[in-house]
Order: structure tokens, then sequence, then C-alpha cells
């Protein structure tokens, strides 16, 4: 049986808000992760969706021509702001994130909340508030998330972070989030130094260059694996 017919698109290019291999050591921008937009057969997957809601919209429309409406389905790579401030905007569709990742979160997401409250700090009791709100949304995702779409389990930049391999017909290709961040984060073998488990995060990058033949980082576009022949 041929493989199922997947298109997968970057809807928007990611950046950090400090990126320590240009001697940025506090942030000097807004971050917001690289939203890449997954279709196999009735499903319509938005990766990452870190932008505001009008303008995930906006590069969503220009990107693909679909709407708001069209995604069926969001997926969470890791659980950040930087990852997750459009998703209010899809409302409509099934939000899922690592099953570890959702684990690894909840609990200080928890007690962070727990400790606003104590403190009487409404505004970021509210803020946590409506973080845990979304957490709660979120489904463990299965291990198939779609036809010829795997999760791939990449912690270690934090507890679960969880990318996507996609079988393309010739090749395969790994939403790695922030598992690599940028093309020259990749060239360099160096994860985020920020990353919860330098070690594991470091394992992760390694797998990865291992298994797949095209990556979309998490703050970067679209790029070969440089360890294996173009095809």
């Amino acid at each position: 049986m041929p493989p199922p017919a997947i298109d997968v698109r970057v809807i928007s290019i990611g950046t950090l808000s400090a990126n320590s291999l240009w001697d940025e050591r506090t942030p000097v921008r807004t971050g917001h992760a690289t939203c890449t937009l997954i279709r196999s057969g009735k499903k319509t997957i938005l990766v990452d969706p870190g932008l505001p809601e009008a303008a995930i919209a906006a590069r969503l429309n220009e990107r693909t021509g679909l709407k708001i409406s069209d995604v069926t389905h969001v997926f969470l790579t890791s659980y950040q702001h930087d990852t997750m401030r459009g998703v209010r905007a899809f409302e409509h569709a099934t939000w899922y994130i690592g099953q570890n990742e959702r684990e690894g979160v909840g609990v200080p997401l928890a007690e962070d909340l727990r400790q606003a409250a104590l403190a009487g700090d409404e505004e970021l009791r509210a803020r946590l508030e409506r973080d845990v709100a979304v957490l709660k949304r979120c489904q463990a995702a299965p291990d198939r998330v779609a036809d010829g779409v795997d999760i791939f389990p990449m912690p270690g930049v934090t507890p679960g972070l969880t990318g996507l391999l996609i079988a393309l017909p010739r090749s395969t290709l790994l939403v790695c989030g922030d598992a690599i961040a940028t093309s020259d984060h990749l060239a360099k073998a160096m994860v985020l130094p920020d990353s919860i488990d330098v070690r594991q995060a470091q394992e992760s990058l390694k797998e990865a260059v291992e298994i797949a033949d095209t990556f979309i980082p998490g703050r970067d576009n679209i790029m070969p694996n440089p360890l294996r022949r173009a095809f």
C-alpha cells in the first residue's frame, strides 16, 4: 500500500527571545515558535501556534488559503507561551500534547498557582489559572496522530517535549520543536542553554539526527539533515 498523501507547510517562522549564539543574554524580542500545518487524510493539524490569535489566522490563510475553522487538531510540542500564544483561536479543535509533557509541567504549574494564591498576587494568579485551563484542555497525544504522522519523544529542553515524525514518500521529516532550535544550533550540535536537562536534550538531538532526513526546527525554517545526502 502506498504511503498516505501528506502535505506539510511552515505557516510562520519562529524566533528566540534571546539567542545565546548571537551573544544575547537577555530578551531582545518577543519569542514565538515556528508554526507548521500538517494535512493527512481528514485531519488538519496545526503545530505550535505561537503567534497571537489574529496573526496566526492571517498567516494560516496567507500560506494555505485555510480558515481557523478548517483546523481539526492543534499539537503542542512543548508547553510554553511561545508555542501556544494563539491556541485559543482553535477552541473547536482537539488539542494534543505529549503525555510526559502534560504530567511534567502540570505539578509545578499547580504549585505556582497555589503559591500565587497564598501570596495574594491576583494578576499572577489569573495568568496561571489561564495556563492551567489550557493544560487541562490538552489531551495526551496518541502514538499516531494521523496516518503517517507519529509522535517522537524528544525530552530535555522541557520534561516531555514531543516532536512529530512524518513519513513522506521518499524521506522522513521531523517537526522538532525546541529540541532543535535553529539551523545554527544544529550545525554546532548545541541545545538551548536553559534546557531543564541538558544531557537528555543532547541525546534527543542526537536521536533526531540519526532518524530524520529533514527537520522543521522550533525557531527556524525547514532544513535538510546536514549529515544525509540531498534526495
